[in-house]
């Protein structure tokens, strides 16, 4: 019981994590017009202040993590965040809301790393699907809440006051960490060695780190298939724009519909896809990646034959519920896949790391490029130059079915190789 207490607390961390992370996102149509922002502008607020401090920052949070008392750890990085969060509120142009995201993504680097930890010291092996999988509920719940927020609050609060709700309210579930005691951890149970932060333990970690990407083919292409996903979800970045300046919706209407999308569908997608990827990697000589092939084969026509159709169709609808469904099934397999493959000892960091490429190499691509792009069109006359964006950068994802496809067919064999090997030392 203790263990599931624990799961839904740091979901509900990383719920507030989303939605401090999207509300940029969510509040486009009011930000943008607001301070007089470029695409390009737009698209590297989304990415590069944040994205560069907590992809680096988070790489070394994860060593942290393996080290270190971890509910205090995940208090201290929500407190930060919180704080910064609501200074982002007081921006008055591009330069004071670049500064506090910065910070907000060092605090937000500590949670995922430190909460996978504990999560694989609470859960068994064969449950981690379904564990993961509830704790990225957070994700599509949290952008679905986000942009509820700039529905139903947006016009009679304005987006600047959300910003400085959002901050308060974090800086109190951030204390409630303090609550939670460390859990043993599986690797020195059976042991009274205990790693300790050192110049020593720190690059014996990385080292280990990089000796399983090497052994593992399977781990690569996970993380792969990972980094072309994000690709698309950062120019997704623009939905809410390309949904009102496109398609003819009003801006606060809009975020309502899709908002409530968001939360069920991408509530169902983490439900199913984490128990559905146990299932398959339980019953099959396959790991989790293979189920994500499958489900991107049937999905990703409809993705991008959606964004054609009229706005308000049968169609249009399903692509908009498809696209958080899958948003849902995506996190639960991933990490769970990325950390079996791994030894013990280095769990959080290679959630870091992983975390490092999704985001400074992914999502970056997508949401800084996507931003470029639009400007680019939108210069050349282009009459829909949302739509054509999002387009292409939905092809670009395809690659992930051959990443997938290839994770899951090694999964099990590169697991008990990478076994064998770190048995020998």
């Amino acid at each position: 019981m203790n263990a599931y207490r624990l799961l839904f607390f740091l979901t509900l961390l990383n719920l507030l994590n989303f939605v401090d992370r999207q509300l940029i996102a969510s509040f486009s149509n009011f930000i943008v017009p607001d301070l007089g922002l470029t695409n390009a502008q737009y698209g590297f607020l989304t990415t590069i202040p944040f994205i560069l401090f907590y992809s680096i920052a988070g790489l070394f949070m994860g060593v942290l993590a393996d080290m270190v008392n971890r509910p205090k750890l995940i208090a201290f990085g929500v407190v930060l965040w919180s704080v910064f969060t609501a200074l982002t509120g007081a921006a008055k142009g591009f330069i004071s809301m670049a500064l506090p995201r910065m910070f907000i993504g060092v605090g937000e680097s500590i949670l995922t790393p430190t909460s996978m930890s504990l999560l694989s010291d609470s859960f068994p092996s064969k449950r981690m699907g379904f564990a993961a999988g509830f704790y990225y509920m957070g994700v599509p719940i949290g952008v679905g809440v986000s942009l509820l927020i700039a529905g139903y609050l947006g016009e009679s609060l304005g987006w600047r006051n959300c910003f400085y709700l959002l901050g308060a309210l974090g800086l109190a579930l951030g204390l409630s960490a303090l609550l939670f005691k460390d859990r043993p951890r599986k690797h020195i149970q059976n042991t009274d060695k205990q790693q300790t932060l050192s110049k020593e333990s720190t690059l014996q970690i990385i080292r280990t780190l990089f000796r399983a990407l090497s052994a593992s083919s399977a781990l690569r292409f996970t993380i792969l298939a990972g980094i072309f996903y994000h690709i698309a979800l950062g120019a997704s970045n623009f939905e809410q724009l390309w949904l009102v300046q496109e398609r003819g919706f009003d801006r606060s209407n809009i975020a309502q519909i899709v908002g409530w999308i968001g939360v069920f569908a991408g509530m169902a997608g983490n439900l199913i896809g984490g128990v559905l990827s146990d299932w398959w990697q339980e019953n099959t000589d396959q790991g989790r990646p293979m189920f994500l092939c499958w489900l991107a084969l049937f999905t990703l026509p409809i993705s991008i034959y959606y964004r054609f159709v009229e706005p308000g169709s049968i169609v249009f609808w399903i692509g908009i519920v498809i696209g958080y469904f899958q948003l849902g099934c995506f996190f639960g397999p991933t990490f769970s896949t990325v950390q079996e493959l791994v030894p013990e000892n280095i769990k959080a960091t290679v959630v870091s790391f992983y975390i490092l490429t999704l985001n400074l190499i992914g999502l970056t691509l997508g949401s800084w490029g996507g931003g470029l792009l639009v400007d680019f069109l939108h210069a050349n006359n282009y009459q829909e130059p949302y739509t054509m964006m999002l387009v292409v950068f939905s092809i670009i994802s395809i690659i992930t079915i051959p990443c997938y496809f290839l994770a899951g067919k090694r999964y099990k064999q590169d697991k008990i190789l990478l076994n064998e090997s770190f048995k020998r030392g």
